[in-house]
């Protein structure tokens, strides 16, 4: 793990300037103790929680992940991952999809048709379609990568269950919010989405989330 992205506390008086409902959130949870935005640095590892947890409880996620950590030794890599037979992770919980989208990622990082360092160089759009030539990786699912392991600042992830419902709580609007109103918020809180999203996810989690 490592701190908060250097244009956090930037960002923080930014957005409390430009929207009173999301200054006040920043204000509540901004005490020393509170958790931040932070990186693992560790995009295979980060990829391969993202197609564990597709489609299933976050709960199931944690319980399913923990196993296939196991079976890695707890040493996350494509090489590790790449000796594991399929149905040695099919044992951990995991769908064939699933399996098929790991093991297409180790072979990929080992053989190099998928390069990450190349994503420091992309435009957040991009990066998105880059990570979404990969097996099981979507456009929330990249936006996830980029918000978390490359700790882009201006990510709002349109499709995110979790924000849409908090948008819905803190304006008063109803579920699901209108795409007009999620579009101007967005032009508002650029170019700090990230930070925004941030807050508004722990306005309706009793934990940060970390990804």
């Amino acid at each position: 793990m490592t701190k908060a992205p250097k244009y956090w506390n930037t960002a923080k008086k930014y957005l409390s300037k430009k929207d009173k409902i999301l200054a006040n959130l920043i204000k509540q949870y901004n005490s020393p103790s509170e958790t931040v935005l932070i990186s693992r640095k560790d995009i295979f590892y980060s990829l391969c929680k993202s197609i564990i947890g597709q489609q299933i409880s976050v709960a199931a996620a944690n319980s399913v992940f923990k196993k296939f950590e196991k079976k890695c030794k707890n040493k996350v890599n494509a090489t590790k991952v790449s000796k594991l037979t399929n149905i040695q992770l099919k044992s951990c919980g995991l769908s064939r999809q699933k399996v098929k989208g790991i093991k297409n990622l180790s072979k990929q990082i080992l053989n190099k048709s998928f390069n990450p360092k190349l994503i420091n160089k992309m435009t957040d759009e991009e990066a998105i379609i880059y990570l979404s030539q990969l097996r099981q990786i979507g456009r929330w699912s990249a936006e996830m990568i980029l918000l978390f392991t490359y700790n882009r600042s201006n990510i709002w992830p349109i499709q995110d269950i979790g924000l849409l419902r908090a948008i819905s709580l803190s304006y008063k609007k109803k579920y699901l919010p209108p795409e007009s109103f999620v579009k101007s918020l967005q032009k508002k809180f650029s170019p700090y989405c990230s930070v925004a999203t941030w807050y508004f996810w722990r306005s309706i989690d009793p934990k940060p989330i970390q990804y």
